[in-house]
C-alpha cells in the first residue's frame, strides 16, 4: 500500500498530526508512506521508518507540478491542510483515493483529534488518537552526558503572534530561581532572537551564566536532540511544546489567547498550564484587541514555578 501524505505548514500541526498517521499505519498492512509538505514539517518526519521519500513542497505552481507528475502512482492521498496549493496538489497526484482535511468539518475537540477524526472518517473507522510520535536520528539519539547538572529549557517565542508570548524578565526569574540545579537552555527561531536576547541580559544581569542561548542557532533536527535531553521545560503555546509532549518532557506550558482545549500538549502524563480566565480569554488575536494583554502581563514567575517543582 502506497500513501501520499500532505503534512500541515507549522511545527505544532506536524507532530499533532502524528498520531493520525499512526492511525493510517494501524489500519493498512505493508504500508510505504512519501510525505510532502514544508521544510519545517518535512525535517520533522522524515526520519519515520513507514517513510520512504518526502518532497518539500515548491512555491512555483509549475515547478510544484513536476514534483507531483514525477511522484509517481499511490493507492490513497491524504492532505491535512485545505489551501489552494493542497487542492492544486491533490487534483495532479495520481491516487487512487484522495481525502483532504476541510477546517469547517471539524471545529471541537482537541486538533489531535481533528485530524484523527478527519481519517476515521474518511477510512470509517473509529480509532482513537494514540501519542505523539516523533522519530529522532539514530546517531544522535544519546543524551548528553557532560551535563553535572539537570537541563532546563525556557521557549519565549510562538509564531501565532505576541499575545501568546509571556515576558522575558519573568523567564529569566524562572530560569535564575533553578539556575543552582539546572543547567538553562534558551530556545527560539529567527523570530525569537530578540526576546531570547533579552532574557539573557536578564540571567547576565541576576549572575546566571550556566546557560546556553540557541536562539535561532539550531536545525530542526537538532532541536529534537536538544529537547528530547531536557528535564524540565517552560514554553508558550508552540511548536516545540508539541515536541517535548512527544517526547514526554515535564512541561509547564503558559497559555493567554489561544485555546488550551485545542493546542496544549497531548497525552502528556507530566504537563501543566498555567493561565488566567478572564472574560476576553481565549481571543486567538495575535496582538491583544484591548491593549492591555493582562492574559500573559498577570502570570507571575512565582506561579510558574510553584508548578515546575511540583512536577520535579
Amino acid at each position: 500500500m502506497k500513501i501520499f501524505i500532505e503534512l500541515p505548514t507549522w511545527l505544532g500541526d506536524t507532530v499533532m498530526v502524528t498520531p493520525a498517521i499512526n492511525n493510517l499505519i494501524n489500519f493498512y498492512e505493508d504500508l510505504e508512506i512519501t510525505l510532502i509538505g514544508s521544510f519545517i514539517a518535512i525535517e520533522t518526519l522524515k526520519n519515520h521508518p513507514k517513510v520512504v521519500k518526502t518532497y518539500v513542497i515548491e512555491k512555483n505552481y509549475f515547478y510544484l507540478y513536476k514534483t507531483i507528475n514525477s511522484s509517481g502512482k499511490f493507492d490513497i492521498f491524504f492532505s491535512f491542510r485545505g489551501s489552494f496549493r493542497s487542492k492544486f496538489i491533490k487534483f495532479f497526484v495520481s491516487s487512487a483515493r484522495k481525502y483532504q482535511f476541510e477546517k469547517f468539518l471539524y471545529t471541537t475537540g482537541h486538533q489531535v483529534e481533528k485530524y484523527n477524526n478527519f481519517v476515521n472518517n474518511s477510512l470509517q473507522i473509529s480509532t482513537s488518537a494514540s501519542n505523539l510520535t516523533v522519530h529522532k536520528n539514530n546517531k544522535n539519539n544519546k543524551k548528553n552526558k557532560n551535563n553535572k547538572n539537570k537541563l532546563l529549557g525556557i521557549n519565549p517565542g510562538a509564531s501565532y503572534g505576541s499575545a501568546k508570548r509571556w515576558y522575558p524578565k519573568q523567564f529569566a526569574n524562572v530560569a535564575t530561581d533553578l539556575s543552582n540545579h539546572y543547567d538553562i537552555i534558551i530556545f527560539g527561531g529567527p523570530e525569537e532572537k530578540d526576546i531570547a536576547e533579552d532574557i539573557e541580559r536578564y540571567l547576565i544581569k541576576n549572575g546566571v551564566n550556566n546557560y546556553q542561548n540557541l536562539a535561532a542557532k539550531t536545525t530542526i533536527t537538532e532541536l529534537l536532540d536538544q529537547i528530547s535531553s531536557l528535564d524540565l521545560f517552560v514554553t508558550g503555546d508552540s511548536g516545540p511544546m508539541h515536541l517535548a509532549a512527544a517526547f514526554q518532557i515535564p512541561t509547564v506550558t503558559i497559555f493567554g489567547p489561544t485555546n488550551h482545549k485545542e493546542t496544549s500538549q497531548w497525552m502528556n502524563q507530566k504537563s501543566v498550564i498555567v493561565k488566567k480566565n478572564l472574560v476576553c480569554q481565549p481571543c486567538m488575536k495575535r496582538k491583544c484587541p484591548l491593549k492591555h494583554h493582562d492574559c500573559m502581563k498577570q502570570i507571575q514567575a512565582s506561579e510558574v514555578l510553584n508548578e515546575l517543582k511540583r512536577l520535579n
